[in-house]
């Protein structure tokens, strides 16, 4: 489904940035299957924390060191008690399983996606 255009300031507003995942546990108090992840966003942003229903393809070994891509500019988002601070982004495929977003190559933590 396509969603209404937006001009470029609109695009320019969303923060997207490089990040590379430092710590993975498992979230049985999400609603559905997830993992808090917690994601090392460079020196100016910081480790941030992230829930990312993303169990279907991914584990918990295989995240780690994982660089990602995540919306730093969203407001924190409470999830069944964890504060989520960034979007960590992927494409949504049927059934609700999602493959993570990534830079073709390792770039610097914090590096903005333009």
């Amino acid at each position: 489904m396509k969603k209404e255009t937006i001009s470029w300031e609109d695009f320019e507003k969303v923060e997207l940035r490089a990040g590379t995942i430092i710590q993975v546990d498992d979230f049985p108090k999400a609603r559905k299957p997830a993992y808090k992840l917690l994601i090392d966003l460079g020196p100016q942003i910081g480790i941030k924390r992230s829930s990312a229903q993303i169990t279907t393809f991914y584990t918990k070994e295989e995240l780690l060191g994982k660089q990602v891509i995540c919306v730093t500019n969203f407001p924190p988002r409470q999830i069944a008690g964890f504060m989520s601070e960034v979007l960590t982004t992927g494409f949504i495929l049927e059934g609700s399983a999602v493959v993570l977003a990534k830079s073709e190559r390792k770039v610097p933590d914090g590096s903005r996606l333009a």
